[in-house]
Formats: structure tokens, sequence, C-alpha cells
């Protein structure tokens, strides 16, 4: 994953409500969850809803899935692990300054 797309990837993560629907779908599992269960869980009215699932669609966050009549949402486990080894992948390596000593 590159920067230009992590940087869209966190901000659609930086919605707070969009925040709280991308961890229920993490909670929920493979399965995934439907609109109306999503509605009630974290009770956002469904055009709402529907806006806040498009983002995270769009962004590769979750997969939306059709079943018959209902959409199947759940998160993209292969996109969040991408994420999270682009934050993690250089932690704890240290760096070094280079910095000019100037004697006065």
């Amino acid at each position: 994953m590159n920067e230009e797309l992590a940087a869209d990837v966190l901000a659609a993560l930086g919605n707070k409500t969009r925040l709280r629907l991308f961890k229920l779908l993490v909670k929920a599992g493979d399965d995934g969850l439907n609109v109306g269960e999503i509605r009630d869980l974290i009770n956002v009215p469904g055009s709402t809803l529907q806006h806040h699932l498009a983002t995270l669609s769009q962004s590769g966050l979750i997969l939306q899935q059709r079943q018959g009549r209902t959409v199947m949402s759940s998160a993209d486990y292969s996109m969040m692990r991408e994420l999270l080894e682009l934050l993690t992948e250089e932690c704890c390596t240290g760096f070094t300054l280079a910095r000019e000593d100037k004697a006065a």
C-alpha cells in the first residue's frame, strides 16, 4: 500500500460514525451484517448509513455482496492488514538525525 492510498483509507475512517461502523464489521467477522442489522446496532438512519457504507466501500475497507434482496457488508481484512503493515513496518527501528555542530 502506498502512502496516498493509506491517506484515503485513513480519511474514510476519520469520521466517528464510519469508524464505529468499521469496528462493528470487524467484530462481525467474515459473515458480515446486512444494512438492517447495522442500522439497529449503531442507530443511524438508513440514508446516512448508505452514505457511510459507500464511503467505506470506495476506500476499500469493506466488501459488499448481494445475497438475494439483501446486501451483506463485511470488513476487508486484507486491506486492514495492509494499512496496519504500512503504519507499523518501521516501528521502533530508530533513526539518526543529521545535525551540524556549529562552534560559536
